[in-house]
């Protein structure tokens, strides 16, 4: 099973919903040979349960998943700011993140994100994985915290737009704070749109339809990282082609049109 384990499911979290775009993104993600992906939508996305509540009307659920007609299989999750700066990625069961998502409602600004000792405290009461997305990334302080608090992560992100940007210190560091804590480290693109599926994959040996199943291939280590030689220009792309769909926008125009010839649904 290939997986990316750091995806989202809108160009940007101030930008509306759009299930055109979101299938276009789904479709070119299979399309990359991706099996699967943990869609972990920012906590704070405008319309978090429309982008899930489009996905649950046009998949089938299977186990923890939601598994599409292009059979993509989506395993739900989120993506939460923490007051000392960084970010956390959860992944569970759909009804689950939801209720996260509802009760972290209060906490969506910057000047009331969770500490993340609170986070981790609210997260326990729910059967979801939790894990660090690109923790030694510039303003992410997770790494700094104590090592109680850090032993309540399941995993780490070694992110594939850090890895395009400085691999050796990415990898020095992630997969170190990996050893410290004795938690996997896996890999996510981190795209919000589909230049960048495939900069970095996970690839299972058997596939997995549940949270639980998940965690143990993880913790026994039945997997690999696989790296495109391609990674570094596939985000530059990236980057670039967001800041322009994010200025069409702005200047009025359907930049989901431009990418799938389809009106905004």
């Amino acid at each position: 099973m290939k997986l990316d384990f750091h995806t989202h499911g809108k160009l940007a979290k101030k930008l509306p919903f759009s299930t055109a775009y979101t299938d276009w993104l789904f479709d070119e993600a299979r399309r990359t040979g991706l099996d699967a992906l943990c869609l972990t939508e920012h906590f704070n996305t405008l319309q978090f349960d429309e982008l899930y509540g489009y996905l649950a009307s046009v998949s089938r659920r299977d186990g923890d998943t939601l598994l599409l007609e292009n059979d993509l299989r989506v395993f739900p999750g989120m993506e939460t700011d923490v007051a000392e700066g960084g970010h956390i990625l959860s992944i569970g069961p759909m009804e689950a993140i939801l209720e996260l998502n509802r009760r972290l409602a209060p906490h969506k600004e910057k000047e009331g994100f969770l500490p993340f000792a609170s986070l981790m405290q609210l997260f326990s009461d729910y059967p979801v994985l939790v894990g660090c997305g690109h923790p030694f990334r510039t303003g992410g302080h997770v790494p700094e915290l104590p090592g109680e608090q850090l032993r309540h992560l399941a995993f780490l992100d070694l992110n594939g737009k850090d890895l395009a940007l400085n691999r050796e210190r990415t990898e020095k560091l992630t997969y170190a704070l990996g050893q410290r804590l004795n938690i996997p480290v896996v890999s996510g693109s981190d795209t919000h749109q589909a230049v960048q599926y495939g900069c970095v994959s996970t690839v299972f040996e058997t596939g997995c339809t549940t949270v639980a199943a998940l965690h143990e291939e993880m913790t026994a280590g039945r997997y690999r990282i696989e790296l495109s030689e391609n990674a570094a220009f596939q985000v530059r792309t990236a980057c670039l082609l967001k800041r322009s769909l994010k200025e069409i926008h702005a200047l009025g125009g359907d930049y989901v049109s431009i990418l799938t010839k389809e009106a905004i649904a």
